[in-house]
C-alpha cells in the first residue's frame, strides 16, 4: 500500500528506515512507489537519496540501495563457532575489512527438519539466506543454510617423500606452509609410495623437530608434472567423478532431430576456436542482409550447442553440472561441467555431422548496432572447424587446403560484419586494458615445453564481439518476455577505489576527474594517454585493481566493463551452467519444446544458484592459477641462481612480487633482504620506499632478479633484487620541502652530508622524523576476473 506522509515529501529517517526494512530490493522506483511520490517529487528524492549516499548512510549497488557494508539477501559464509546458546554464528567469506570493517556476524537457525545438504557445522563454508534482525547482542542478521558448499577440513595436502628408514615426510602444498614439513612414522604411511599426494591427520606437534602426522587417503602419484594438476583438484575439492547415474544418462542419451527443429543444415555455420579445443560449442555465419530497409547491413547467425535437450532439470546430469558449476581448465587436462558423451560428443558442433543448436538471428545496421534479433531452435550441420590462426592467415592473404574454398563465400561476409559490429563497439567504449595472457605448452612427457603469449587476432576479436551481441540479445528477449535469469553483472568501482586511483596517477601527472556518472571511457582516456610509455603495464595494472569482480547474479546492475545495462551468458553451455540456465530460459520463453526453465523456477531459486556457481568460478580460477604456478615453479627449480628479468606486479609491506618476462612466473622478493635501509609501504604509489636514501621499487618497475628458491610442490618462488630502485619523483607541492631537507642533509647515509651545518640540522631531527611512517599492509589481487 502506499504510503504519503502528513507533511509532503517524506523525511530522511522515514526514507532510510524503508531502505533498511528492505535490504537488496529497494531502489529509486521501489521508494517512489511506497511514498506515492510523483514526477515533481522524484528529482527532490534522487537529491536527497545522493546527499545520503555522500554522507555514508546509504550505499548503491547498480540501481538498489542499501544500508552501507549490508550483506545480500543470498550470501557465501563461513561458519566460525557457536554462541552462548549453542547456535552457530557464521561471518561472510567475502569480506574487505579494510573498506567495510569488521565483517558481521549471522547467526544461523536449525530447522526441525533440515533439507538434505543442509546439515551444517563448525568449519564448514555454505550458501545462506539471511534478513536483518533487530537483536542488539552483536549479530545484526540471521541466516538459513540453502546449501553445505563445502564441509571444514581437518586434512592436511601434501606429497609424500619416502625416508631410508621406511617412514616418510609429508610437503605440504599450501604455498603458505611450504617449507612446514611433518613426519610421517613408518606405521602411519599406510602404503603411501615416493610421490604420491596424500592428505594426513596431525598427531601432534612438538616444541623441537617436525610435528608428526598420519597418512589418511593416497590421493594418486604426481610423479610427472602431467598429474600436477592433481594437487589443485584436491585442494580445492572440485568434484572429478561423474555420479553412475549422470554417466548411465549421458550413455543413453540419442542425437538430436529434426523434430520440433527448424532445419538449418544448409546454413554455412563455422567453428572458430583455439588449435587444442576439444569441444566446440559456438558456430557463426554472416551475409549481406538484402533488406532494402537496411543497406549496407548484414545477417549475423550465433549458433549455440543444445546442451539443454540431453541435460534436463533435476536429473542426475544436471545435478552434477550445478556441483561442478563450470568446467576448469589445466595445462595437461580438462575437469568438464559435462560427461565427455555429452561435451566431446553430442553437443560439440564438429563438420558434417548433424547436430541441435539454439541459434539467434540478429540484423546488423550499416552503423553496426543490432536492429533485432530472433531465436530458433534448429537442427544444423557445421561447414568447417577452424583454429583463430588459420582462419585469420585466409583473410591475410594465406589460404590454406581447408580456408580457400571458404574464404569468399563464408570468411570475407564475416569479417566485413565484424567491421561493422567494430563501430558500435567503438561508439559504446568499453573498458580496453591491455593485458597479455600467458599459456603454457608442454612437451609428450608433461614437463613444460615453452611459455608464449598468444598474439591476439581480429579472428580473436571477431568471435568475442559476435558472442557479446547474442548474449545481450538473450538478456533482452528474457527481459521482453519477463522471465527470471541469471544475469552476468559487473560493478562499478567503489568510490574509495577511484579515489585511490586518482592519487595513483597524480603521482604520474595523469589526470581522472570524475564527472557525472562513472564510465569506462575514463579509464579509457587515461590508457590511451600512456599507450607506448614504460609505466604502460603499471597504469593497465593499477586500473585492473581498481575495477569489481564480474559475478553471475539474478538481479541486473548491468555491465560495467562492457558498458552495458544488459547481459547475459549464453554461448557456452557446455562448460557454464549458467548458460545452461538462459536456454532453458529462452527454451520456456518462446515455447521452443522439451527442456525448458521449469516454471516453480523462482528469482530467488535464481539467486541461490549464481551465488553458488559465481563461487565455483572464483575456485576454478585459483585452481588453474596455483596449477600454472606449480608448472612453472616445476620448470624453474634447476636454474636456482640464475638471473632474469622481469616486472613488479605485486607490493605489499612483505616484500615485492616480481612476475618474469619470460615465462610469467611470479616469485617474491622479501622486504627484509631489500637494500640495507628500512622501507616504507606506499599505498598510493604502489610502491616500497627507503626512509634514507628515498629509493623507489614501484608496481611495474622492470627490475633484474636471481632466483635464489623454487618449491615446486607449492608452486613457491624467492628472488634476489639485484637492481637498484629509482629515485622518487619530484611533487611540486612539496619540492619547497625537499630541497630544504636536502639541503640540511636529510635523506643521505652516515657520513654522507655537506659540512658542520649538515650535521647540525641532522641533530635536530625530531624522534618523529626519524621514525619511519607506518603503513597499511598491501594485498596480492592477481586473476582477477571481470568480463
Amino acid at each position: 500500500m502506499k504510503r504519503k506522509p502528513d507533511h509532503g515529501f517524506p523525511g530522511r529517517d522515514a526514507i532510510v528506515a524503508f531502505i533498511r526494512a528492505n535490504p537488496g530490493k529497494v531502489g529509486t522506483r521501489e521508494i517512489a512507489r511506497e511514498f506515492g511520490l510523483k514526477n515533481a517529487d522524484r528529482i527532490e528524492l534522487k537529491r536527497l537519496l545522493r546527499e545520503l549516499a555522500d554522507d555514508g548512510t546509504v550505499a548503491k549497488r547498480g540501481r538498489k540501495i542499501h544500508e552501507p557494508a549490508a550483506l545480500p539477501p543470498t550470501v557465501l559464509a563461513d561458519i566460525t563457532g557457536r554462541d552462548s546458546d549453542g547456535e552457530l554464528i557464521a561471518t561472510p567469506a567475502e569480506w574487505d575489512s579494510e573498506e567495510n570493517g569488521t565483517a558481521p556476524k549471522i547467526r544461523i537457525e536449525t530447522p526441525r527438519r533440515p533439507k538434505p545438504g543442509t546439515t551444517a557445522g563448525v568449519g564448514d563454508r555454505a550458501l545462506l539466506r539471511v534478513e536483518v534482525t533487530d537483536e542488539q547482542d552483536g549479530t545484526p542478521y540471521r541466516g538459513r543454510v540453502i546449501k553445505v558448499i563445502d564441509h571444514g577440513r581437518t586434512r592436511i595436502l601434501g606429497i609424500f617423500r619416502r625416508n631410508p628408514d621406511g617412514g616418510g615426510r609429508l610437503i605440504p602444498v599450501d604455498k603458505k606452509q611450504a617449507g612446514r614439513e611433518l613426519n610421517i612414522a613408518k606405521p602411519d604411511t599406510g602404503g603411501a609410495e615416493d610421490g604420491d599426494l596424500i592428505s594426513v591427520d596431525l598427531i601432534r606437534t612438538r616444541g623441537f623437530g617436525l610435528a608428526s602426522a598420519r597418512v589418511k587417503e593416497r590421493l594418486g602419484s604426481i610423479a610427472s608434472e602431467k598429474a600436477i594438476s592433481l594437487i589443485a583438484i584436491n585442494t580445492h575439492d572440485i568434484p572429478q567423478v561423474f555420479s553412475s547415474s549422470a554417466l548411465r544418462e549421458a550413455e543413453e542419451a540419442k542425437p538430436a532431430t529434426l523434430q520440433g527443429r527448424e532445419d538449418w543444415r544448409d546454413v554455412p555455420l563455422v567453428t572458430i576456436d583455439p588449435p587444442d579445443a576439444k569441444d566446440h560449442d559456438d558456430a557463426v555465419h554472416a551475409e549481406v542482409d538484402t533488406d532494402p530497409n537496411n543497406k549496407g547491413g548484414f545477417i549475423v547467425h550465433v549458433a549455440i550447442a543444445d546442451v539443454a535437450y540431453y541435460v534436463r532439470p533435476g536429473s542426475a546430469l544436471d545435478r552434477d553440472a550445478l556441483q561442478r558449476g563450470n568446467s576448469v581448465y589445466f595445462p595437461d587436462r580438462v575437469v568438464p561441467m559435462l560427461p565427455e558423451r555429452i561435451s566431446n560428443n553430442l553437443c560439440s558442433l564438429v563438420p558434417g555431422e548433424p547436430r541441435g543448436a539454439l541459434a539467434v538471428r540478429m540484423v546488423i545496421g550499416a552503423d553496426g548496432r543490432k536492429r533485432s534479433h530472433t531465436f530458433h531452435r534448429v537442427l544444423m550441420r557445421s561447414a568447417a572447424k577452424l583454429a583463430y590462426a588459420q582462419a585469420q592467415a585466409a583473410i591475410d592473404g594465406r589460404p590454406d587446403d581447408t580456408t580457400g574454398p571458404l574464404l569468399d563465400p563464408i570468411l570475407k561476409p564475416l569479417w566485413s560484419a565484424y567491421e561493422l559490429v567494430k563501430l558500435a563497439r567503438n561508439e559504446r567504449d568499453p573498458l580496453d586494458l591491455d593485458l597479455p595472457e600467458r599459456k603454457i605448452l608442454l612437451k609428450p612427457d608433461g614437463t613444460v615445453d615453452r611459455v608464449i603469449v598468444p598474439q591476439r587476432l581480429d579472428a580473436h576479436r571477431l568471435i568475442e564481439e559476435f558472442m557479446i551481441l547474442a548474449n545481450v540479445a538473450a538478456a533482452e528477449m528474457l527481459e521482453k518476455k519477463a522471465l527470471p535469469l541469471i544475469y552476468r553483472v559487473h560493478d562499478e568501482p567503489s568510490q574509495e577505489k577511484v579515489q585511490n586511483l586518482q592519487e595513483f596517477l597524480k603521482t604520474l601527472d595523469l589526470p581522472f576527474t570524475k564527472q557525472g556518472a562513472l564510465r569506462p571511457a575514463q579509464f579509457n582516456r587515461v590508457l590511451a594517454q600512456v599507450a607506448g610509455e614504460d609505466y604502460e603495464p603499471l597504469v593497465n595494472e593499477v586500473v585492473l585493481r581498481s575495477q569489481a569482480q564480474a559475478e553471475y547474479s539474478a538481479e541486473n546492475y548491468g555491465h560495467f566493463g562492457l558498458n552495458l545495462r544488459r547481459y547475459a551468458h549464453f554461448t557456452s553451455p557446455i562448460r557454464r551452467y549458467a548458460d545452461l540456465i538462459v536456454h532453458r530460459a529462452l527454451i520456456r520463453a518462446l515455447g521452443l519444446g522439451e527442456g525448458a526453465l521449469p516454471t516453480d523456477e523462482s528469482v530467488e531459486t535464481l539467486a541461490e544458484i549464481a551465488a553458488q556457481i559465481s563461487v565455483t568460478e572464483r575456485r576454478a580460477m585459483k585452481a588453474e592459477r596455483e596449477t600454472t604456478d606449480r608448472l612453472i615453479a616445476h620448470f624453474l627449480a634447476d636454474k636456482v641462481g640464475a638471473s632474469f628479468q622481469g616486472r613488479i606486479s605485486g607490493v605489499t609491506r612483505a616484500g615485492l612480487f616480481v612476475k618474469l618476462d619470460d615465462t610469467g612466473a611470479d616469485g617474491l622478493i622479501p622486504i627484509r633482504t631489500i637494500g640495507s635501509e628500512y622501507f616504507n609501504y606506499d599505498e598510493t604509489r604502489h610502491a616500497l620506499i627507503g626512509t634514507r636514501s628515498g629509493t623507489m621499487y614501484r608496481l611495474g618497475d622492470v627490475v633484474d632478479v636471481r632466483l635464489v628458491e623454487a618449491a615446486p610442490v607449492a608452486g613457491a618462488l624467492r628472488f634476489e633484487l639485484l637492481s637498484d630502485g629509482q629515485a622518487i619523483p619530484r611533487d611540486r607541492k612539496r619540492d619547497g620541502k625537499r630541497a630544504e631537507r636536502r639541503a640540511a642533509g636529510f635523506g643521505k647515509g652516515p657520513g654522507k652530508g655537506s659540512g658542520k651545518k649538515a650535521h647540525k640540522e641532522r641533530k635536530k631531527r625530531s624522534k618523529k622524523d626519524r621514525k619511519p611512517a607506518k603503513s597499511k599492509p598491501g594485498k596480492s589481487k592477481r586473476g582477477k576476473s571481470w568480463t
